[in-house]
């Protein structure tokens, strides 16, 4: 059976976490942490490179004590949270400055716009895919066996990470919803384009998996139907949710819990698939109990 978490176990688990770290300072509970996705969790990939998708400038990173890093937020992104409650003494670096000290604890491969397919996202300019972060982390993990001193070592260093990859939304919001740019919409139902998308994903996450990734958390795409953006341009009051957009989205997920269930098959495999989804579809029903509402 696949390894699920609900909004609510998923919050039981960070303040079990939070709560241990109120002790006197110990070493993380795992000695590495690598990120892979998009501009939700993007530190400064793309900063230095020809794309529409940075992040580098004002009033990105207003309440960050380092300002406009490249991180698509006012202040902390969620692996930057994750990375606290996990123990680190300092936020997982982007892997476009990490030196080799900072590969033993882990990078951010992460790069805004980028997608499962290749040319998604290529109206905005150059991203690093899925296909290229892996391209990047295939390097760093040979990076690592360098530093370790040989395969065995540095396999036995990977087994003991936690890795978090997030992947699918662009390829609905900078590919597939947009027709007028891409032609997915026009080869593939919804449900033939999930198909598609998750049989590339499974390729490409068995190269993590062959190469030392075990401990991997896959992050379900959210309700990117309700995003300022589409409600912007394709909600018919610009309040209502775009159903034909979340419906594809929760076509592509379910999916995604069936391809949990494959990799947990695999030996040393320890895949759990986060309902993204179902968490913000509880944010946006209760808000009120998330979070303070400004007034």
């Amino acid at each position: 059976m696949e390894r699920r978490v609900s909004p609510w176990l998923l919050l039981v688990v960070l303040l079990v976490a939070a709560a241990s770290g109120r002790n006197a300072r110990a070493d993380p509970q795992v000695p590495c942490y690598f990120v892979f996705g998009d501009s939700l969790v993007d530190n400064g990939n793309n900063n230095d490179i020809a794309s529409l998708a940075r992040a580098n400038y004002p009033p990105y990173g207003i309440d960050f004590p380092g300002g406009a890093t490249g991180r698509f937020s006012n202040g902390l992104t969620t692996v930057d949270a994750i990375s606290r409650l996990l123990g680190f003494d300092d936020y997982i670096p982007a892997y476009a400055g990490a030196n080799n000290d900072q590969l033993l604890s882990g990078v951010n491969f992460a790069s805004a716009a980028a997608g499962i397919r290749d040319e998604t996202g290529q109206q905005l300019g150059q991203r690093i895919s899925f296909g290229g972060q892996l391209q990047n982390y295939q390097a760093a993990v040979q990076q690592l066996v360098s530093i370790l001193g040989d395969e065995d070592s540095a396999a036995d260093h990977l087994s003991q990470c936690i890795f978090t990859v997030g992947m699918g939304s662009n390829d609905y919001l900078n590919n597939y919803f947009m027709p007028t740019v891409y032609s997915t919409s026009r080869q593939y139902t919804p449900e033939q384009y999930a198909d598609v998308l998750v049989s590339q994903y499974t390729q490409q996450l068995r190269i993590l998996y062959n190469n030392g990734a075990r401990k991997v958390a896959l992050m379900g795409v959210g309700q990117v139907g309700c995003s300022p953006n589409e409600l912007a341009q394709q909600s018919s009051d610009g309040v209502t949710c775009v159903a034909r957009i979340n419906g594809a989205i929760e076509i592509f997920n379910r999916k995604l819990v069936e391809l949990v269930d494959q990799f947990n098959t695999l030996p040393g495999a320890h895949f759990t698939y986060i309902n993204a989804y179902g968490i913000f579809q509880d944010i946006i029903r209760s808000p009120g109990a998330n979070g303070k509402i400004w007034s």
